[in-house]
């Protein structure tokens, strides 16, 4: 594990240096998405059975959660393009699997700030949401399968506009498909049907649910454990490949 904590600790160095740019940056997006979409939308705007406002928040903090962790690959991109910390790691006895921890738990870590971030803002406009092993666990889950989908298109990008692309075409529409800002049973059944394919619909689903006190549907972190089994071997696989 010391070469996980190796790796976790750089990007923690990086974050501390420029912590409360960080933190602004991840007040922006949230506090335009309260103001306009939550006091548009209405207090009273009813949103199966709570307010819209109720409703945005943990969309708010499920979308958060994963662009948060996702974010980790831009650094790790700067790391192999400019500054070739990578190869630093391949030339140091740190093995593939050790990379990919310590990369997923600064994932993870970038994640809960946001979502810390998110969750004052919320209170700031009359939002408060429970916090249980439910709520957390869902983030985390989550976090941790976006910080793997993050090693693996930083492995395979060959430059920041490649990474760029994978944000556009695939992240965008998934924070904003993903039942983040509204119900998907407004949507037509075939499109309701594509959508619950995806894994933030399911985190944001149990992060909902346990927000307001309720128990989650199982199948949901099932779901979301088994992907990121699925794509943090991918990750070990896609490190092994760049450091070859």
């Amino acid at each position: 594990m010391n070469g996980s904590f190796a790796v976790y600790y750089r990007e923690m160095v990086i974050l501390k240096r420029k912590i409360f740019k960080q933190i602004a940056s991840m007040a922006v997006s949230p506090l335009l998405y309260l103001a306009a979409f939550g006091f548009a939308m209405g207090r009273d705007f009813d949103m199966d059975g709570m307010t819209y406002m109720q409703f945005l928040v943990p969309g708010l903090v499920a979308m958060a959660s994963m662009t948060q962790a996702f974010s980790i690959a831009s650094e790790i991109n700067i790391s192999r393009f400019y500054w070739h910390i990578f190869e630093e790691f391949q030339s140091a006895p740190l093995a593939n699997v050790q990379y990919v921890i310590g990369e997923v738990a600064a994932a993870i870590t970038r994640a809960l700030l946001a979502v810390s971030v998110i969750m004052i803002l919320a209170l700031c406009f009359g939002v408060t949401l429970s916090i249980n092993p439910y709520f957390v666990g869902a983030i985390v889950i989550n976090a941790a399968l976006f910080g793997a989908v993050a090693v693996i298109c930083a492995m395979l990008v060959k430059s920041h506009a490649d990474q760029s692309l994978v944000t556009s075409f695939i992240i965008t529409p998934m924070a904003f498909l993903g039942g983040t800002f509204f119900p998907l049973d407004r949507m037509p059944g075939a499109v309701q049907a594509i959508l619950k394919l995806l894994p933030l619909t399911h985190a944001a689903n149990a992060i909902r649910t346990s927000a307001h006190g309720g128990v989650p549907p199982l199948f949901s972190y099932a779901l979301l454990l088994v992907l990121f089994g699925v794509f943090f071997s991918i990750a070990i696989i896609c490190v092994n490949k760049a450091r070859n």
